[in-house]
């Protein structure tokens, strides 16, 4: 039997994310597993052009930041939080390099991910972090879709 302790459920705080996190949550319940909730904070590289800022990006990502921690601790309901044990990560960076690095770290078991369900031109442009989880990742992956994209039968 498959034992899962430590489950990765990285998110952006988006509606997909929210709809994964039912599947994280269920598999922390049932398997007493360490819930790891993290948020990548998408690296800010702003060009320096012709010596003037452009943004003062770096005053920015403090509250960001802040943002962050208030959106993380708010995210999963406390009756959860005393059957299981959650940690929250927060960390600035390129999101699928971020949530590698970090189920290595934490020797994670499972990472539950949502998928957006980009296709076409989006796809092509901003790729996609789940597809690049999934093909990087130290150990299992569970990528989850919104309801809203399964396919219906006409």
């Amino acid at each position: 039997m498959i034992k899962i302790e430590r489950i990765l459920f990285p998110t952006d705080f988006s509606p997909c994310a929210e709809h994964a996190l039912q599947y994280a949550l269920t598999f922390a319940l049932e398997q007493r597993a360490k819930l790891y909730v993290m948020h990548v904070i998408t690296d800010i590289n702003v060009p320096n052009v012709f010596g003037l800022e452009i943004y003062p990006v770096l005053k920015n990502y403090e509250k960001i930041e802040e943002e962050a921690k208030n959106a993380i601790q708010r995210l999963i309901p406390e009756h959860f939080m005393k059957e299981i044990e959650v940690e929250n990560i927060i960390v600035q960076g390129t999101p699928f390099v971020e949530i590698i690095k970090c189920a290595k770290k934490y020797n994670v078991d499972l990472i539950t991910l949502a998928t957006h369900g980009r296709t076409g031109i989006t796809h092509m442009l901003i790729g996609s972090t789940a597809e690049k989880v999934v093909r990087m990742a130290p150990c299992p992956v569970l990528t989850v879709k919104h309801p809203e994209h399964e396919f219906v039968l006409p």
